[in-house]
């Protein structure tokens, strides 16, 4: 066989591979992966704000110097200096809040006798005393007082004066 019958035949693959070779598409270039992340942190949740509730309410005619009531009583003297001794407590003893208690008196017939508001920082448990008097003395007949925090009656007593 003469070389150039030879020859031919292997130019003719040569140039094929070559052509097929040039003709194919490059291959992509991989994605770049993302940077690594830290995962999201979990959030903490803030603590929640601390609260005041009215816990107590009674009636008497002293207290003493912890604001506290010497001996409870539903009835009264026309003459007697009559107090309300409102116990609270927050639900955080150390953070204060604050909040507006009231003390409104009513006779009866609804007539309010005598209304008291007190703008505190309450802490913990604590008494807060109002009261009411009459140097001639106050009508016989029966009574509320109502108790309010931040205006919200939260807690009441009646009571009589004879």
């Amino acid at each position: 066989m003469s070389r150039t019958r030879l020859l031919y035949p292997l130019s003719a693959a040569l140039a094929a591979a070559l052509v097929l070779s040039a003709c194919k598409k490059p291959e992509p270039a991989p994605a770049p992966t993302p940077p690594a992340t830290a995962p999201e942190p979990t959030p903490i949740a803030a603590p929640a704000a601390a609260t005041a509730s009215v816990t107590a309410l009674d009636l008497g005619n002293s207290v003493g110097a912890d604001n506290r009531v010497a001996a409870p009583a539903s009835t009264f003297a026309p003459r007697d200096t009559i107090y309300a001794a409102v116990t609270t407590r927050t639900s955080d003893a150390a953070a204060p809040v604050p909040g507006k208690l009231t003390a409104k008196w009513t006779f009866q017939d609804g007539q309010t006798v005598h209304e008291e508001s007190r703008d505190l920082n309450l802490t913990g448990d604590g008494v807060t005393a109002f009261q009411i008097s009459k140097p001639d003395g106050f009508p016989a007949g029966r009574y509320k007082v109502e108790i309010s925090l931040d205006g919200s009656v939260v807690q009441s007593k009646e009571f009589e004066v004879k």
